[in-house]
């Protein structure tokens, strides 16, 4: 029971309760580990990566591990950390955004150990009566103790009816699934103890709490997060994921060394004081850093090429030798391409208005040359070279 704990509590920022955990764990009892994770965008990240990790220790610890996909709270939108109400998003959307998640748990977690659960197989079932009498275990000021529905209630800004049955659906998820444990991030304190006082109302053994880090996003500031778009997918091709960690700010490297490759303490520390101390070029800690993390979702050999394409790129600024080619011929109108359509299309942008957006803030290069309007057609021919971002490059074929 002591090499269970221990694995447990390792890198956990608190445990509620670590008696109620120990009582379990000494039980010999198989435990049910709740993860849930809201579809708003194709890509799992870094920062759930470090959630996942702990749902793996539990697997190779014997337990079950269920990882719930939100499709009926992504219909809200979680509120947590939140300055403004989540715009919301389509039911097509949602789906769209799932069907990826598979593919990506299951580069962390064992399939075969895994039970999967989409959470309006309960939520979408539960009538209105229902829904009062849930409701009814918590009151106004219990929701009011968030601290992001604070700060907006005291600030003046608009807080809707539909975010407060975010954190009470999220709670009766752990009842639908009868959760001994529920993972999440810092940020995700109060959901998961409402979790706990629902199952309590229901004469139930309320779930232990395990809060993990946030990591913060590649802005260096607020957590990594999709909808901030400053996150790194854990499914991203080598050379955007090597980019993307070569573009965090340094005082994010030893962070990064910390949560994402559970590096030690004093390690990290260290790492901070080469950076103080100005001795060393963190630009020489980072790319290490980038080699170790695209080695971790890819190989090795990802990882050297990534490296020698970035320091072409960067520092001799020179264009890779191999590219993939790029097939336009369904778009050329006399010579000329709509950009913003083609990136779309192919699956360069995630929508016309990110295309737009890409081409307006200067991420789209022909020839070396940086394409502005997303209106006209550009001329665009076979053997042109068109980068799209910092690291990706492609050859035009026709």
């Amino acid at each position: 029971m002591i090499t269970s704990l221990k694995k447990i509590k390792d890198g956990a920022v608190d445990i509620i309760s670590i008696d109620e955990l120990e009582k379990r764990l000494a039980s010999g009892e198989k435990l049910r580990i709740k993860l849930g994770a809201d579809p708003t965008a194709p890509d799992l990240h870094l920062g759930h990566y470090i959630v996942l990790r702990k749902l793996k220790d539990f697997q190779e610890l014997g337990h079950t591990v269920v990882f719930i996909i939100g499709d009926f709270t992504a219909l809200i939108g979680d509120p947590s950390g939140r300055s403004k109400t989540r715009p919301p998003l389509s039911r097509e959307q949602i789906e769209e955004n799932a069907k990826t998640y598979f593919e990506q748990v299951f580069k962390i977690l064992d399939k075969n150990k895994t039970e999967i659960h989409f959470n309006s197989e309960w939520l979408s079932k539960i009538s209105l009566e229902q829904w009062i009498r849930i409701a009814s275990k918590f009151t106004i000021a219990r929701i009011l103790e968030r601290d992001d529905f604070l700060t907006r209630y005291k600030s003046g800004i608009p807080i809707f009816f539909h975010e407060f049955f975010y954190p009470v659906m999220q709670a009766y998820d752990s009842v639908a699934i009868k959760a001994d444990i529920e993972l999440g991030g810092t940020d995700q304190k109060f959901n998961l103890l409402m979790g706990r006082k629902l199952q309590e109302s229901m004469n139930m053994a309320p779930q232990i709490a395990i809060i993990m880090p946030i990591l913060r996003g590649t802005d260096g500031t607020k957590k990594m997060s999709k909808s901030l778009k400053n996150y790194i997918g854990i499914t991203e091709d080598p050379g955007t994921m090597f980019g993307k960690v070569m573009s965090i700010p340094d005082i994010l490297i030893s962070e990064y060394y910390s949560l994402i490759l559970q590096k030690p303490e004093k390690e990290s520390k260290e790492i901070d004081r080469i950076i103080q101390d100005g001795k060393e070029n963190p630009m020489k800690l980072k790319m290490q850093l980038a080699k170790e993390i695209v080695t971790l979702f890819h190989s090795q050999e990802d990882a050297n090429i990534s490296e020698e394409n970035f320091k072409n790129i960067f520092s001799k600024k020179e264009v890779p030798e191999n590219m993939e080619e790029l097939d336009i011929s369904k778009f050329i109108r006399d010579g000329k391409v709509n950009i913003a359509v083609m990136l779309n299309e192919k699956g360069l942008a995630k929508s016309k208005s990110d295309a737009k957006r890409l081409i307006q803030q200067g991420g789209i290069q022909i020839n070396g040359e940086k394409v502005r309007d997303f209106k006209n057609p550009v001329p665009l021919k076979k053997g042109d070279v068109i980068k799209v971002g910092k690291l990706k490059f492609f050859r035009i074929t026709v």
